[in-house]
């Protein structure tokens, strides 16, 4: 896919960006960091690098996104190259390389796929091979790879993204002993509530609700291979992270980030715009916007104080 100046602009048609073109015409047919690019590509550089003018000169990408005080700076490039100045390099970039150059699957359902009859899928789905989805509802333009389980029962949203593999709806691990250690399963009869704009990560896993639902709200984001157990509620916009695991009945806030291979216990709060660290195990609510880390988990300062103390020790 090759487009000109024209369609850069049409992309980004709803944003305030400044463009320095400086009256050059451009080809963009990839996206490549600046020490890979070729003459139709475009690059993003990072607010504050201070190598930023010397890559920008190196490159021979004629697009470059990047703030305003990085184009200032620059003595040279400036009347060879088309510029997109704003704020945020990183999220336009994003946009504009989404919207012009990542291919979507096409929509409609895979010959291979399995779709209960009583399933309700959206308009504009695509459905990858040797899916199934069950007595389930599915809505508009979401994406759902292939080798993916969906269960009775569950809810997804509009415009989701699915990767290869997931699994959502099976049971949780629940289970009561008699005095004799006999084992009685809890029943898992609830669903899984998913919102719009979430993207699951290939393999990971997300369990049904025992008597109620587990809910995953409006833009979440979960990497590969994370675990969240049953009747977990994750609040929107909260980033979980490859090898993470939630325990049954925790709430994630609002916009918190879960680190990889983080392991948060049952029946635990994490606050809004919280961090837990890489690794944390997380055994007591995060208060929001506190970032916590370690085993046990602790507050970012008492964990440091704690390391350096360990580091003092004598040998």
């Amino acid at each position: 896919m090759v487009h000109d100046l024209q369609h850069v602009l049409e992309a980004l048609h709803d944003e305030t960006v400044a463009v320095k073109a400086n009256g050059l015409s451009i080809r963009i047919a990839r996206a490549l960091p600046a020490h890979e690019a070729d003459a139709e590509s475009v690059v993003w550089i990072k607010p504050g690098n201070p190598n930023a003018a010397a890559i920008i000169a190196a490159t021979p990408a004629p697009l470059i996104v990047c703030d305003e005080p990085t184009w200032t700076a620059l003595a040279e490039a400036k009347t060879t190259k088309v510029y997109l100045l704003t704020p945020e390099p990183k999220r336009i970039f994003s946009k504009l390389v989404n919207k012009l150059l990542v291919r979507q699957p096409a929509p409609g359902i895979h010959p291979t796929a399995s779709i209960h009859p009583n399933a309700k899928i959206g308009s504009g789905c695509s459905i990858g091979p040797f899916t199934y989805i069950g007595e389930a509802t599915v809505g508009n333009n979401t994406i759902i790879h292939g080798h993916c389980h969906i269960y009775d029962q569950v809810e997804i949203g509009s415009a989701c993204i699915l990767h290869a593999g997931v699994v959502i709806g099976s049971d949780g691990f629940g289970y009561a002993r008699d005095e004799n250690n006999a084992i009685e399963k809890f029943p898992h009869i609830g669903g899984v509530k998913i919102g719009n704009h979430v993207e699951i990560g290939a393999n990971t896993c997300i369990d049904r609700g025992a008597l109620g639902n587990t809910v995953i709200a409006d833009g979440v984001k979960i990497d590969n291979l994370v675990h969240i157990a049953h009747n977990v509620r994750i609040h929107a916009n909260a980033f979980i992270i490859a090898n993470a695991m939630i325990g049954g009945s925790t709430t994630v806030g609002e916009a918190a980030w879960v680190a990889p291979s983080a392991s948060i216990l049952q029946q635990l709060n994490i606050g809004d715009n919280a961090t837990v660290g890489v690794g944390a195990i997380v055994t007591k609510d995060v208060p929001p916007g506190q970032t916590w880390t370690g085993s046990p988990a602790k507050p970012l300062s008492e964990f440091l104080a704690t390391q350096k103390k360990i580091k003092n020790l004598p040998d």
